[in-house]
C-alpha cells in the first residue's frame, strides 16, 4: 500500500501582513477576517485582564477572607454548643470545687486560732516522751489569701517517737507540715535530735486581703513606672 501524502494547506504570511498593513482604522466593517478576529481576541483578552486587575481581583480576596470568617464562625459555634451541651456539668464541677476549696478553706485557722494550734503541735511532741530544746515561731510569711508561720524545732527523742509525732501531725484538723528534717545524735543520753521547721497557716480576714491587694497594685504600678 502506497501512504498517502497529506498536504497542509498554504498560507499566505504576506497576505495576512498586507490584510494588517492596508485596513483603514475608520471603517472596521471592512476590514478583512483575520484582522478582525485579532483584534476582537485582544479587546477580549485586555477586558479579562482588566476586569480581573480592578474588579475580580478585590472580590476574590474578600471572598477568601469571608470564607476564613465563616471557618472562624462555625468553629466558634460549635465550641459555644459544646459548652451549653455541658453547660449543668460545668456548673456541677464548679460548685464541687467550691466546696474543695471551702473544706480545705477550713484547715487553715484564723488570726485568733493560731495560738491553739501552737499549744496542739508542742503537745503533740510532749504527748510523744519528746522534749523541746526549741520552740520559736518565725516571721509570718504573708501571701495571696493566706500567710505562712513557719516554726524553728529541736526535739530530743527516739526515731520512733520521731515518726509518731510526724503522724500525730499529720492527723491534726488543721495544716501542718514538717520541712528541712534533719536528725542527728544527741549530745547526752542516747537520744537523737531533730532540727526541723514546722510551718502552719492561715487565712487573712477580709481587712489583710484588701492590704495585699493594694500592695501588689503598687508594686505592678513601681514596675510600670520603671519601664
Amino acid at each position: 500500500m502506497n501512504a498517502k501524502t497529506i498536504s497542509l494547506p498554504n498560507i499566505d504570511f504576506q497576505a495576512m501582513a498586507d490584510d494588517f498593513r492596508l485596513m483603514n482604522p475608520n471603517d472596521p466593517g471592512a476590514w478583512p477576517l483575520i484582522p478582525k478576529i485579532t483584534v476582537l481576541v485582544g479587546l477580549f483578552a485586555a477586558i479579562l485582564i482588566g476586569g480581573w486587575w480592578f474588579v475580580w481581583n478585590d472580590q476574590l480576596t474578600e471572598l477568601e477572607t469571608k470564607q476564613k470568617e465563616e471557618e472562624t464562625l462555625k468553629q466558634q459555634y460549635v465550641d459555644k454548643k459544646r459548652q451549653a451541651v455541658n453547660l449543668d456539668l460545668y456548673i456541677q464541677q464548679l460548685a464541687d470545687i467550691d466546696r474543695s476549696f471551702g473544706a480545705l478553706l477550713k484547715q487553715l485557722p484564723d488570726k485568733s486560732e493560731i495560738d491553739a494550734l501552737l499549744i496542739e503541735v508542742n503537745q503533740a511532741g510532749l504527748g510523744r516522751g519528746l522534749q523541746f530544746e526549741l520552740f520559736k515561731p518565725g516571721q509570718e510569711q504573708v501571701k495571696d489569701f493566706y500567710a505562712e508561720l513557719p516554726i524553728a524545732v529541736k526535739i530530743n527523742g527516739s526515731y520512733h517517737d520521731f515518726g509518731a509525732f510526724a503522724a500525730d501531725i499529720a492527723k491534726l484538723p488543721r495544716i501542718v507540715t514538717l520541712n528541712n528534717i534533719s536528725i542527728a545524735p544527741a549530745q547526752a543520753g542516747g537520744q537523737l535530735s531533730l532540727d526541723a521547721t514546722t510551718k502552719t497557716f492561715r487565712y487573712l480576714d477580709d481587712e489583710e486581703i484588701a492590704k495585699q491587694k493594694k500592695i501588689e497594685q503598687e508594686k505592678k504600678a513601681a514596675q510600670g513606672a520603671k519601664k
